[in-house]
């Protein structure tokens, strides 16, 4: 990202990230993906974004 970016835009709007996570917490995300009818990218984004937007 460059100076030049605004705070709420990146250069490339996705990006590849892998994570390793235990087996136990993959399968809660399934199950909560599941029962809210959305995928598990989409909940481990939310989570993300709703644990680093909390202030410190």
């Amino acid at each position: 990202m460059t100076k030049d970016t605004m705070a709420n835009e990146c250069a490339d709007p996705m990006q590849n990230f892998t994570v390793e996570l235990p087996c136990r917490i993959v399968e809660r995300i399934e199950r909560y993906a599941k029962e809210k009818g959305t995928s598990m990218p989409s909940v481990l984004i939310e989570a993300l974004d709703s644990f680093l937007s909390k202030p410190e």
